[in-house]
């Protein structure tokens, strides 16, 4: 009866992998990668301009995340990517 827990327990964690890496496939921009950041009217206090993505965020929405650092003032922070847009350069 132990092998069958066991293997079990072993799909349930492979289909958690799955899930995850299919929702991280799903995001537009890449680690590493120079953004602006289009502050909506909500982000009033948060600087516009050029965001290096700092890590990939899991999202429950339709909308990815991700951890952004701006490229002058270091401060970090979390945006859908709905509020980010592509800068010239890949790597910039």
């Amino acid at each position: 009866m132990l092998p069958m827990a066991a293997s079990a327990e072993t799909e349930d964690t492979q289909t958690e992998d799955t899930q995850t890496e299919d929702t991280m496939s799903s995001h537009k921009f890449a680690v590493g990668q120079m953004v602006d950041f289009l502050p909506g009217p909500g982000d009033a206090n948060v600087p516009r301009g050029k965001y290096r993505i700092q890590r990939l965020q899991p999202s429950e929405t339709r909308d990815p995340q991700y951890r952004v650092k701006h490229a002058a003032d270091g401060h970090e922070r979390i945006v859908s990517e709905s509020s980010l847009a592509a800068r010239d350069g890949v790597l910039g």
